[in-house]
């Protein structure tokens, strides 16, 4: 009988590695990712370390998909713009980025998205600080959050291009 679990944990959009880790963890530990929701995962016990996983901020993309099913990899499901995948490990190496300039090419697409949503934010703030109301604040907190959040991204993209010029 199949032994299942839900947890709900929360990542900042910058810390997709960590949060990448962690679900690898818990495969390591017997419990593979089987499904995701907002700030919720949900397992299935397997053997320890039978599972990869990784995830990757991609649009759902039926062709994708069924590549990514082709190399073996299944898909788990998406949560917001993220998408999951699990991959047997007696399988070989999964990596979706299989050298910097994709992994360069993966931040800048996070970055856009953090840029547009911030920008966004950070004028419908100031747009409203005229308004009688006065809650115009709570988008100038969450651009500001944003904007953090492209910032980190950046430091990631720029220690990536740095490796780079060191390969070169």
């Amino acid at each position: 009988m199949e032994t299942r679990k839900t947890i709900r944990k929360w990542f900042w959009v910058w810390d997709f590695e960590k949060e990448e880790n962690w679900l690898n963890e818990m495969a390591m530990n017997g419990w593979v990712l089987d499904g995701v929701g907002l700030c919720s995962y949900r397992f299935v016990q397997s053997e320890p370390g039978e599972y990869t996983v990784r995830l990757e901020m991609h649009p759902y993309d039926e062709s994708y998909v069924q590549f990514m099913g082709e190399t073996g990899a299944e898909y788990v499901g998406r949560m917001i713009a993220w998408i999951y995948f699990r991959k047997k490990t007696a399988e070989g190496k999964f990596d979706l980025f299989s050298d910097i300039d994709s992994k360069i090419s993966h931040l800048d697409k996070i970055g856009k998205m953090l840029a547009v949503i911030g920008g966004a934010n950070l004028l419908i703030g100031l747009v409203n600080t005229y308004n009688p109301s006065r809650l115009g604040w709570i988008n100038l907190a969450v651009a500001t959050l944003l904007m953090y959040a492209l910032g980190r991204i950046h430091g990631k993209k720029e220690a990536l291009e740095q490796e780079r010029m060191l390969h070169e």
